[in-house]
């Protein structure tokens, strides 16, 4: 029994050994791992207007691949604080007042982000207070921090992004 044991101790040990050999080449450089946030600010509104109602923001550098983006809307401000609503955002209007519903969409490539009007349409337009005047801001964050983060809440995006109001990018939309 005991010759055994020293017998599978020697096979486990050369077994679990692990093997050594050159070092592989060196991988691609990876994210940085920082997001980035662009707004078209208050002197720069956006109106969303005939025929097209959208919008196109070409980003300064192409994007990866894996990256992901997510567009906020300002909302209301409340004591000083402004409220970001996240893309796409419905909204609904009372069948009696003749408003159709809308929603603000977005898509988005390597190049670009586009931020548009779904169900618009001129015979029944929508109030001017949802076309006219819009801020936007795009938050551009790597796939895998997209996955473990309430994207709905942009605070809480900011916030573990590490991003202050001051690093914040202004844009020509």
């Amino acid at each position: 029994m005991k010759k055994i044991f020293i017998l599978f101790a020697v096979v486990g040990l050369f077994s679990f050994s692990g093997c050594e050999g050159p070092e592989g080449p060196p991988g691609q450089d990876g994210y940085n791992g920082v997001g980035v946030v662009y707004e078209n600010t208050s002197s720069n509104y956006y109106n969303f207007t005939a025929p097209d109602y959208n919008v196109t923001f070409n980003f300064p550098q192409q994007l990866i691949p894996s990256d992901v983006v997510l567009v906020y809307r300002q909302g209301d401000v409340v004591n000083g604080q402004k409220l970001w609503e996240f893309l796409p955002e419905t909204h609904y209007f009372d069948d009696d007042a003749g408003i159709r519903d809308f929603t603000y969409n977005y898509n988005f490539t390597r190049n670009y982000v586009r931020i548009f009007l779904e169900g618009y349409d001129p015979s029944n337009p929508v109030p001017s207070e949802f076309r006219l005047n819009q801020i936007f801001r795009i938050v551009i964050v790597p796939a895998d921090f997209a996955a473990s983060v309430n994207k709905s809440n942009y605070l809480d995006v900011v916030t573990k992004l590490n991003i202050k109001e001051s690093q914040i990018q202004d844009i020509k939309l």
